[in-house]
């Protein structure tokens, strides 16, 4: 599942390299700060809502961009799932954290991803993303670095809106 959601962002970050990457992955749009795409697999469709950090404090030693997702698998029945590709790797066993509008919610992480440590949250924190202007993550490096990532939420209201009418 996550090997195939990133597989298909690095098809969209290849958008216009290649026509099998065009075919692969389509652009639903740009909104502000997000973009929507949409694909297709065996497994049936996937479409997300991505946006990047506008800052990263302290920017860890080896740091790649960073990714926040939305992703919404209809043939799963999966809406909405959060995903944090961090740009570096967590610290093995920790957890991170996301707070938007106040709320905050608890992430697990692995490698260089994190994702809700429960899953039934998923419509509060979509909810909170749509209503807010900003995204706060926060997660330790493996070498023990705590990391402030902080994303605009400015159209993401739009591009979860593209996922929901294409998936």
């Amino acid at each position: 599942m996550v090997l195939r959601v990133v597989s298909l962002v690095m098809l969209a970050s290849l958008l216009g390299a290649g026509s099998v990457a065009a075919q692969s992955v389509r652009v639903l749009g740009d909104f502000r700060s997000w973009s929507s795409y949409a694909a297709s697999d065996g497994a049936g469709a996937v479409c997300f809502a991505m946006t990047k950090p506008t800052t990263v404090s302290p920017t860890p030693d080896g740091y790649t961009q960073a990714y926040l997702y939305l992703t919404s698998r209809p043939g799963e029945n999966v809406v909405s799932e959060f995903n944090l590709v961090a740009g570096f790797t967590f610290q093995p066993d920790s957890t991170a954290t996301v707070s938007v509008n106040g709320q905050t919610f608890n992430l697990f992480t692995q490698n260089d991803a994190a994702w809700l440590e429960d899953a039934g949250q998923s419509d509060a924190l979509a909810g909170a993303i749509r209503a807010g202007s900003s995204l706060v993550v926060e997660g330790t490096t493996s070498a023990g670095i705590k990391v402030t990532q902080t994303f605009s939420l400015a159209g993401s209201t739009a591009a979860t809106e593209a996922v929901g009418s294409d998936c």
